[in-house]
């Protein structure tokens, strides 16, 4: 028998030493400003006023003053009282974050707020790990009036829906009373809910603002509780004065919140007065080494078998990493290495970086040919990463169309996963659509070719190409110039393939940009080619008229594009639509049958749709004449909006963004 290893004969006294309190320190990395929410309704202030002088008295003098809190909760106001000019703020950092970390990130939160919110008497910030909100109204001990509301959600759907959400609720529903029963100082809870099968271990955190008494802070968690999408993997929620957020993996800092556990030993019993230690240690020596004993063998037992699972896990990602490499590697292009595409990207250094997407960073390289190419690199934790991955590059490699981006090649190195595209240099449709600077670039000449050449991109992908492919997420940002402004549609690692007598399909898993979906894919999760004509009817219009799909102001009042577009189709004022920057250098009868071909193209029904065919016909030919549309799906969100810039928004009741994962982890949000 071989004598045991030096590592087995420490197996005892690693366990006891496991026994032994531990504390981690986490060190958070440095605050990102999520969300902010700047509100007109409490007035605005002029550049010199007293308000003005008064904020900033408030946000960099006394927030940051390390005499204000030991606790984090910052209740602060300043100028006198009562009067227009006196500037009510709170505070509050999460339970589980340092104090040093907490005062950095409201220092950080207090000067980015005053650059995105930079005239409103009422504004509200949120960062990962602090939050800041400050009005001409009082802000402590009450709920804030209509509040903004910030979602937050992890695109990935759970396995197993009902059993997940079940213990979803079990630990929301025992966070939020442990938190709405804390202190005057701290009302903060976090902790851990397994599966009923255990599989999967669910961490979460509850916190309300201490100034809340314990029943609007339980009220304030229920109400944002009950917003949170079920059947995902993880999602926060948050507003002012209370929020929720839980992961499938831990994202506190255990040190600063720590969970009760039971005791694993009894304490020793008390030795009766005048003698009686002696029994009492037998007593416990007699109770301890056994369960030690027993424990460590455990432990010897666990560790084999964990090393012989992960052992077998390490040669089944490498086999299918192996068969995915030889799958696509007998496609017609190249097969990169990994260090000469770090040495095109400059080590994909940020200033190589072209944008970002729901599964990865997009940075432009330089081949050793002088060759430009983009290089989109995947995601090294995304779960589904493999199967885009495999998914993209089959699917694109078989596509040849001068509308379609092309593929040059693709990278499959241990974790890594890259892309080689095609370099184009203007960027996204979104980038010139939505800028008010760079919309003067396209007028309605350029404008009408990029919708026919979108047309004809799409034709092939249902129609002409040797497969049928359903794109899945057809939006400006996917859709990409050339030097001659020419549109090239890219991102496939969402595009579905069809046998060509096969009309729809079904999925539970709901992926694309909400705004550009078809109602009976956000809803029901089925899609056909008819899923791209609605998107591609919602790009129509935002080429036309230079909005984003969401919101369209109209008077005092804000609405969807696709209902704004109807209602002035009906009335005979289409040209409201027009983008004003358009000027009077636009072909009317043009205009008007793109609108029209827009709303044939987002019409409720799917089988009142055109196909693709059909609308690069009416594009074509001015003698087809075209049925009038119904009314469209009017699914899309609405609500109140005070200004747009790079692609988000700021309003009294939420912000919006969309992410092309489409799912998120990242994660989309949405206004509530």
């Amino acid at each position: 028998m071989n004598p045991p290893s030096l590592s087995l004969l420490l197996l005892p006294l690693l366990f006891i030493t496991l026994l032994l309190p531990c504390h981690t320190i986490a060190q958070p990395p440095p605050p990102e400003f999520l969300l902010k929410s700047c509100s007109d309704d409490a007035g605005n202030y002029t550049d010199g006023s007293p308000y003005q002088r008064n904020l900033e008295t408030l946000l960099f003098s006394s927030l940051t003053a390390d005499n204000q809190t030991t606790t984090g909760f910052y209740n602060l106001s300043s100028g006198p009282p009562p009067g227009p000019d006196r500037v009510n703020a709170i505070a509050l950092c999460r339970g589980d974050v340092p104090l040093d970390d907490c005062r950095r990130c409201l220092a950080t939160a207090a000067r980015r707020i005053l650059v995105d919110c930079p005239v409103q008497k009422q504004a509200f910030g949120y960062s990962d790990y602090c939050q800041i909100g400050y009005s001409n109204r009082s802000l402590y001990g009450s709920p804030v009036p209509d509040p903004p509301t910030f979602h937050r959600t992890n695109g990935h759907n759970v396995t197993d829906p009902a059993r997940f959400d079940a213990a979803l609720g079990n630990l929301l529903t025992r966070l939020r009373d442990s938190a709405a029963g804390g202190s005057s100082v701290r009302k903060f809870a976090a902790g851990t809910e397994r599966e009923q099968q255990g599989f999967v271990t669910i961490y979460g955190l509850a916190q309300c603002s201490p100034d809340l008494s314990r029943q609007l802070c339980g009220g304030c968690l229920t109400g944002v509780g009950n917003r949170l999408i079920g059947g995902r993997v993880g999602a926060r929620i948050w507003q002012p004065g209370c929020q929720l957020r839980y992961e499938t993996y831990l994202f506190y800092n255990e040190t600063e919140s720590p969970s009760p556990s039971p005791l694993l030993f009894a304490p020793p019993p008390r030795a009766p007065e005048g003698g009686g230690n002696k029994n009492a240690s037998k007593i416990l020596m007699a109770l301890v080494i056994p369960v030690v004993g027993a424990a460590t063998l455990g432990f010897i037992v666990i560790f084999f078998c964990r090393r012989r699972r992960l052992k077998r896990s390490r040669i089944r990602k490498q086999s299918h990493r192996d068969a995915t490499a030889d799958e696509i590697s007998n496609e017609e292009f190249l097969q990169f290495d990994f260090e000469t595409m770090r040495a095109a990207t400059n080590d994909f250094d940020d200033e190589s970086k072209l944008g970002e997407g729901g599964f990865g960073v997009v940075y432009k390289g330089i081949l050793s040919n002088e060759q430009e190419v983009a290089v989109k690199r995947l995601g090294r934790d995304s779960r589904q990463g493999d199967i885009e991955f495999k998914n993209e590059v089959k699917l694109v490699a078989k596509l040849q169309h001068r509308n379609l981006v092309r593929l040059l090649g693709f990278c499959l190195e241990g974790k890594e996963r890259l892309l080689v595209y095609e370099f184009v240099p203007n960027a996204s449709l979104d980038h010139f659509l939505f800028d008010a600077d760079r919309q003067m670039n396209l007028n309605w000449e350029r404008r009408y070719k990029i919708i026919e050449a979108i047309t004809r991109g799409m034709v092939y992908l249902h129609e002409d190409s040797r497969l049928r492919i359903i794109h899945r997420d057809l939006k400006a940002s996917n859709i990409l110039l050339d030097g001659e402004m020419n549109p090239k549609i890219s991102d496939f690692g969402m595009a579905r393939l069809f046998d060509m007598d096969e009309t729809h399909g079904k999925t539970n898993r709901i992926v694309g940009t909400y705004g550009y979906m078809a109602p009976e894919y956000a809803m029901h999760g089925q899609f056909s080619a008819k899923s791209d004509v609605f998107s591609f009817g919602v790009l129509v219009l935002e080429i036309v008229s230079g909005h984003q799909n969401c919101y369209v102001h109209s008077g005092s009042t804000i609405e969807s594009l696709i209902s704004y577009a109807y209602k002035n189709w009906r009335n005979g004022t289409y040209t409201n639509l027009v983008d004003p920057s358009l000027g009077n250098n636009v072909s009317g009868a043009e205009v008007a049958r793109c609108i029209h071909i827009g709303l044939l193209c987002v019409q409720e029904n799917v089988n009142d749709r055109p196909t693709m065919a059909a609308v690069a016909l009416m594009l074509s030919s001015h003698s087809v004449t075209l049925p009038l549309p119904s009314k469209p799906a009017f699914f899309l969100h609405t609500g109140n909006r005070n200004s747009t810039g790079g692609g988000s928004s700021s309003s009294s009741s939420g912000e919006a963004h969309s992410f092309s994962r489409n799912e998120v982890s990242l994660s989309e949000f949405y206004p509530r």
